[in-house]
């Protein structure tokens, strides 16, 4: 395309080149590399102008421009609605029918989509009007995906599109996949469209999509009970249908657990099939996926309540598929009697504000009425016990003593919901009632958590109660929970001595509790030294059983226990009691290494400074590691130091890898520029001199390293230097220039000296502004020095580094001069004494700022005198 051309048709300037066009007939049918007319680059931005212009040339020519298409298959009409120009695809739409180019609206682009798919999919609902309008063949075609317009306008939701669809005989309306618009309008949930389908083209409520379901089918899946009521009050049928791969719609609907999609289809149909070929029902496919609620409502439903008992074609039953699927939920619900009656409102409200009177006037005809529970499976008996209403209970009792053995669904008893409910004086009650009607049961029930009411005394802090629990019914004691919880653990862990000695007492009472433990671990998790002696001197083997905390091939010395968490006073014991003990693992791992590991300073003194365990300091483990080789590696040097001072150590073993203490320093090299590191490698050097070119070497090559990293890292450390150092700069220079203009005494006003400083001729005032000027300059100079140092060069970095850190210490003492002579300017005459000390004090603070900037480095110059060696701290 020429270019003068494609510039107009962008602009939308025609008047330069129709004059060209009109010598030139054939430059208008030029395209671009995309195969663009001018018409369709016209289109693409809007400008209706310049196609105006144009077709006015020639009628033989626009009609040949309105119907030419690119590369994509587009016309321009497509290529207007494709980049949102739909006014202007108005107007081309107007063009091409007036010129009768039927071709030219209809044409599909390489995708299959004409303008009207275009129209719908980009919501231009007007054009789309138009264009049905216009030419309704637009309606029939379907592109690659076999997406007709009244599809997309279905996924859309656009009821008016659809409805002028709907009016256009034969006008397609399948989707993608094999589904068509009433699969889209169900989907949707449009109880609209789909009516509108149903009564025009029922005929579509059968056909399948790629996955073989029906719209009757997908609004069961995706539970869409308002379409569903719509297509069933259209053609009470539907509700029998079965996929061509034999799922009824109950069965779909059990599947995904729709409830209310299956009491929709037994509402309109009664007898619809529930059943696959293979005899699995509704009920065995709600219980193989967990749907509880469904299951609920099978079990509820007059129609389907016979699958029950129903076997599939292995001969399960729905118990049987329960039976397999560790959740008890399914089958408790299966096996359950029949339901209790549902608790009278009017029992409810009295067992809930304890009127008797009204309980027993409901009793009076029928005492079966107390049975009746509540959703939870709550007796009155139970909602009283909540309440603590003791008096409707022993009013109840006395007409109905069953009531003592109902459980709710938690699977607790009356006596077990006082006591979990902190009723305890109901609680003694009820144990005596249980107790004289000989109801054992009733007292050693365990709810759904494997919990009797002792083990919930204990939890609630009822300590007499749980001793009359104990006394009343001692096999209590005997039981756990779903965790391994004993009544004794749980006494122990709460310190309850006299619950726990009552509970020593019964023979064979649990001690057991979770994960493993027992009573004992409870009470030296306690520090309890009374329960311990006790268990100690009654049941001794509890000391020798094992948690489930450690799993270390042949158990965990305790020595090493106590060096994990550094319990210094724990080792001291043990070694008064059993000198011996054992101190190390199979593989060598001593308590040393485990305390130098975890950094405990002062068990690893004590294990240097104890007879018993000195010969530890050289033990190897596995790897042939000393304590020293990891001592060094976690870079601690108060460590390394004790260590290295003790007399047994040998710096010169080596690991089976053939290193020494000292080369693991190496391993420590991402620590090489902290002084921990460094003193480290000094106190080594020091204790081990032979291997000085060693640890000199490796020194090198951890500052190589550094180095490296540095290199890599030049733009940020670069970014960070100059970016800190110009903020102090330029703090500097702020305040210096301020200085300059508000100058110690001020300005004179006498004649012939007007504007000079008053205090000009003082040599204090002058030495201020000498300072004041050096500090400026220099703290300036560093300021733009900042700016300009963008080079990502690590040799140039260290010595500007160099260089703005003496300017800037130039700065600093500059600054502190000035401020300390002015002050001295203006003090001076009247307070001497005053300004000397200001003097004095300004002069101290560069030399106090040096010190305390350096005071890690002195202090570590201090503590290891000769062995300190300044060199191995330039590391960069």
């Amino acid at each position: 395309m020429d270019r003068r051309l494609l510039d107009a048709a962008i602009s939308g300037d025609a008047s330069g080149i129709l004059e060209l066009a009109s010598r030139q007939p054939s430059l208008l049918f030029e395209t671009t590399p995309q195969g663009n007319t001018c018409f369709h680059i016209a289109s693409i931005h809007g400008n209706e102008g310049f196609c105006k212009d144009i077709l006015a040339l020639s009628k033989s020519q626009s009609l040949l421009l309105l119907g030419t298409i690119n590369a994509d298959g587009e016309t321009p009409l497509i290529a207007a609605v494709t980049r949102s120009r739909a006014a202007f695809a108005s107007v081309l739409l107007r063009w091409c029918n007036d010129r009768q180019l039927s071709e030219a609206i209809l044409k599909q682009d390489k995708h299959g989509c004409n303008a009207l798919h275009h129209a719908i999919r980009r919501g231009y609902r007007t054009l789309a009007l138009e264009l049905i309008e216009t030419e309704p063949a637009l309606s029939k075609a379907v592109n690659k995906r076999d997406e007709s317009p009244m599809f997309i306008a279905g996924m859309r939701n656009f009821m008016d599109v659809f409805d002028k669809l709907l009016e256009v005989p034969d006008s397609a309306h399948s989707g993608a996949c094999g589904y068509n618009v009433l699969h889209a309008a169900v989907r949707n949930g449009n109880s609209g469209i789909v009516k509108r389908v149903m009564e025009t083209r029922p005929w579509l409520v059968k056909q399948e999509n790629e996955l073989l379901k029906t719209p009757v089918h997908q609004a069961a899946i995706e539970d869409k009970v308002d379409v569903l009521t719509v297509l069933l009050e259209h053609n009470r049928s539907l509700g029998y249908q079965i996929s061509t791969d034999g799922l009824p719609l109950l069965w779909v609907a059990a599947y995904w657990g729709h409830v209310g999609v299956a009491r929709e289809l037994l509402k309109h149909c009664p007898d619809a099939p529930y059943s696959t070929a293979d005899g699995s029902t509704c009920l065995h496919i709600a219980v193989q996926r967990g749907n509880i609620e469904f299951v609920g409502f099978v079990l509820e439903s007059q129609q389907l309540q016979h699958l029950v008992n129903m076997a599939n074609d292995s001969g399960d039953t729905a118990l049987h598929l329960a039976d397999k699927i560790p959740d008890d939920s399914n089958k408790d619900m299966l096996i359950a009697p029949s339901a209790p009656p549902a608790m009278d409102s009017r029992l409810l409200e009295a067992a809930t504000t304890g009127d008797a009177k009204t309980m027993q006037n409901l009793a009076m005809h029928d005492t079966g009425v107390l049975l009746g529970t509540t959703p939870q499976g709550n007796t009155c008996l139970h909602i009283a016990c909540i309440h603590g209403h003791e008096r409707l209970c022993k009013d109840a009792l006395a007409l109905n003593k069953s009531l003592l053995t109902t459980v709710n669904l938690q699977g607790e008893t009356p006596l077990l919901t006082a006591v979990i409910s902190g009723r305890v004086s109901l609680a003694y009650f009820l144990l005596e009632c249980c107790h004289d009607e000989k109801l054992r049961e009733a007292i050693l029930k365990q709810d759904d958590r494997g919990c009797n009411a002792l083990h919930h005394a204990i939890l609630c802090g009822h300590r007499e109660l749980a001793l009359k629990l104990i006394e009343a019914e001692t096999d209590l004691s005997h039981a756990v929970n779903k965790y391994g919880e004993s009544a004794m653990f749980m006494a122990a862990m709460r310190n309850y001595a006299d619950v726990f000695e009552k509970l020593l007492e019964v023979p064979g009472s649990a001690h057991g509790g979770a994960r493993c433990y027992n009573a004992l671990h409870a009470a030296v998790r306690n520090g309890n030294s009374a329960i311990a002696k006790r268990i100690m001197e009654t049941r001794p083997g509890l000391a020798k059983e094992k948690t489930n905390d450690y799993d270390t091939p042949g158990g965990t010395p305790l020595p090493l226990l106590a060096a994990f968490r550094g319990h210094v006073g724990v080792a001291q014991e043990l070694l008064k009691y059993c000198p011996d003990a054992p101190f190390c693992l199979a593989d060598g791992w001593t308590c040393l290494h485990e305390a130098v590991n975890k950094e405990h300073m002062d068990f690893v003194e004590f294990v240097l400074s104890s007879p018993e365990l000195r010969k530890l300091i050289n033990m190897q483990d596995s790897n042939g590691e000393t304590p020293l080789h990891r001592v060094v590696r976690k870079c601690n040097p108060k460590m390394v130091a004790a260590l290295l001072h003790h007399h047994d150590v040998d710096v010169t073993m080596q690991n089976t890898e053939g290193a020494i203490a000292n080369w693991k320093l190496f391993n420590a090299s991402h620590h090489a520029k902290t002084l921990n590191w460094n003193e480290v490698s000094m106190l080594m050097l020091k204790a081990d001199p032979e291997d000085a070119t060693s640890l000199l070497n490796l020194h090198k090559e951890a500052k190589d390293k550094v180095k490296e990293s540095q290199r890599n890292d030049i733009k940020s450390l670069t970014q960070t230097y100059t970016g800190n150092t110009s903020l102090v700069a330029i703090l500097i220079a702020t305040i210096t220039f301020a200085a300059a203009f508000t100058l110690p005494g001020g300005y004179s006003t006498d004649p012939g000296n007007e504007g000079l400083p008053i205090l000009s001729r003082k040599y204090a005032f002058q030495a201020f502004l000498i300072c004041d000027t050096l500090a400026m300059c220099s703290s300036l100079a560093v300021a733009f020095i900042c700016v300009i140092a963008k080079w990502e060069d690590l040799e140039f970095l260290l010595y500007y580094r160099s260089f703005t850190k003496k300017l800037m210490w130039f700065a600093y003492v500059a600054t502190t001069t000035a401020f300390s002579t002015g002050l001295y300017t203006v003090l001076a005459p009247h307070l001497l004494w005053l300004a000397i000390t200001v003097c004095v004090l300004t002069s101290l603070l560069p030399i106090l700022t040096k010190l305390l900037g350096e005071w890690p480095i002195l202090k570590l110059r201090f503590r290891l005198g000769r062995t300190f060696k300044s060199e191995l701290l330039d590391m960069v």
